[in-house]
């Protein structure tokens, strides 16, 4: 009995050893236990320093004033002759359009055709009274006059069969002289392309040759002169019988000198030789130059060029012969219904006629041929047709950015951003090395049409060598200036209140320090790229939270991360 006591008594203590045992453990772990539970946060000193107020941000460099080229009629396009980048002079060719008339001439032509078919009709088929052709002084008969008219449209027909007939034929030796001068200008252009790098590389090459050469001779000049006057010194001190230690220097420097005329020799030689091959250089690019200038093909074309414009001169005086007698056949008819239509049912339709044929004259007045030529002098920017493709009279063709005209590059900022610079301000292309010569400068700043309360357009002039297109990151902003709160971008937040950054403030625990985070108030005075500068309610020996697992509220208990 007193053995069970005993083993009881055991178990109790045991039992009760065990429980504090636990008890211990979870007090002094608790801290550790609770601290996996809480978000981990990175923190930083504020501190003090300087800071240059920028802003950075991509734009597309633009055309400060692009020039449209426009087509004024509607066309299929035979092909494209520049490329974007191209530099053009005023008159140069930039697209070559299909053979034939435009969609708003042919409409027009269809016009003319259906209000003279309906005159004719109606000529031919009203019952134009003997009153009426007597009114118009014509003392025949109605079918009379009808026979006038047929005989009149079947000569004025003919005539303009003829003068078509005629018109495709300058049509097709227009074609061959384009051809062929385009053709020539290829010739001219190759030829004109190919050498100039070769004729400046060879002169530049020539004129090295001839300075190395000419430092070579004087250099070589002046060992020989030196040589001779040391002959000359120990030939006196020979004859003169000066003292054996004198005579025995002379020499050796003589010697000496020799060598250096031998070296100068053989160094003026291979100058000599360099000259040589330069100068043979230079006169074979230039003869080829020559050659090319006097090339058997470029003369065989411009001698089938001559030909065609003969041949073009005599199909343009048969063609003009042959719109002459169009014109007066056309008169003819024009004469025997003109009356008649002013004194019946007719004259509205011959007022259709005349109509279509004023709108005909002013499309084919406006007719630029078949090339849209450039307007002015300056840099393509932009191509809006392709091959195959209709061009719209609506649209640009050709985008050239003027001689003389930069470029812009526009920035949408927040109105708080674009308080940090001022009109004038440079700005600098980020990790652009190549493009060191680009000066940009900030001309206007403007509210944003999309969001005038809220942010500004920057509008910055670009000079130097770039394109329209082309994408840029630039930086602009203030100078440098001192400030006695700084922390990192990431330590300050914004919300409806305003910006706030979360200060970690430490309280004593049996346990050890806790941590909270807590929220002050900040006006953001200026920023980079990485720091803010700040004023609030704070000493500036404070540590911010800059990072942490999960979204930290004021108040919240917080852990350190392990540094």
């Amino acid at each position: 009995m007193e053995e069970k006591k005993r083993n009881r008594k055991e178990w109790v203590k045991t039992v009760a050893i065990i429980f504090l045992s636990i008890l211990l453990v979870l007090t002094f772990f608790s801290q550790t236990i609770m601290n996996y539970s809480l978000p981990q946060v990175s923190v930083q000193y504020i501190e003090s320093g300087s800071i240059t107020a920028k802003i950075r941000d991509t734009g597309v460099i633009e055309s400060s004033d692009p020039y449209n080229v426009m087509s004024n009629e509607t066309r299929k396009v035979a092909g494209i002759l520049v490329k974007v980048g191209d530099h053009v002079d005023k008159g140069t060719p930039l697209v070559q359009l299909a053979e034939g008339d435009s969609t708003e001439i042919e409409e027009a032509k269809e016009k003319l055709e259906s209000a003279k078919k309906e005159f004719d009709n109606a000529v031919l088929q009203e019952a134009v009274s003997a009153s009426d052709i007597y009114a118009a002084k014509r003392n025949i008969s109605a079918d009379e006059y009808r026979s006038q008219i047929t005989s009149a449209q079947e000569a004025l027909r003919k005539a303009e069969n003829d003068k078509d007939a005629m018109q495709a034929k300058v049509d097709a030796v227009n074609k061959k002289i384009n051809d062929i001068q385009h053709q020539i200008t290829n010739e001219e252009s190759i030829r004109d392309s190919l050498l100039p790098e070769r004729i400046e590389a060879t002169g530049n090459a020539l004129a090295k040759a001839e300075r190395e050469q000419q430092s070579a001779k004087e250099y070589f000049d002046a060992c020989v002169e030196e040589r001779d006057s040391l002959k000359g010194q120990l030939e006196d001190a020979t004859v003169s019988g000066n003292d054996a230690g004198m005579i025995a220097d002379l020499t050796q420097r003589l010697n000496s000198q020799e060598e250096k005329v031998a070296a100068a020799q053989s160094a003026l030689d291979q100058f000599n030789a360099n000259l040589t091959n330069a100068t043979n250089d230079y006169n074979a690019v230039n003869a080829e130059l020559e050659n090319r200038k006097v090339s058997t093909a470029i003369i065989n074309m411009k001698d089938t060029l001559a030909s065609y414009n003969t041949e073009l001169y005599n199909l343009d005086a048969e063609l003009k012969r042959l719109t002459d007698i169009e014109t007066e056949k056309d008169d003819a008819l024009k004469d025997l219904i003109s009356d008649i239509g002013n004194v019946t049912s007719l004259e509205g339709l011959a007022k259709a006629i005349q109509d279509a044929e004023r709108e005909l004259e002013k499309l084919q007045s406006k007719d630029s041929g078949d090339v849209i030529n450039s307007e002015i002098a300056g840099k393509i920017i932009e191509i809006n047709v392709a091959s195959g493709k209709e061009v719209n009279t609506s649209e640009p063709v050709v985008v050239i950015q003027p001689d003389g005209q930069g470029y812009t590059l526009t920035l949408t900022v927040d109105k708080e951003k674009a308080q940090k610079v001022n009109v004038g301000d440079k700005a600098e292309l980020v990790n652009a090395w190549r493009y060191d010569d680009v000066e940009v400068t900030l001309r206007k700043i403007i509210p944003d049409k999309t969001d005038p309360g809220k942010k500004k357009q920057l509008i910055f002039d670009v000079d130097g060598d770039v394109q329209a297109g082309q994408s840029f990151t630039i930086s602009c902003g203030q100078k440098s200036a001192n400030y006695d709160l700084i922390v990192p971008k990431s330590a300050v937040h914004h919300d409806n209140d305003g910006y706030f950054v979360l200060v970690l403030e430490s309280k004593s625990s049996a346990l050890g320090n806790r941590y909270f985070a807590t929220r002050v108030d900040v006006e953001v005075l200026a920023e980079d790229e990485t720091k803010m500068a700040i004023q609030g309610a704070l000493y500036g020996s404070e540590y911010v939270i800059t990072t942490s697992t999960e979204e930290v509220k004021a108040g919240k208990q917080v852990r350190l991360a392990e540094s």
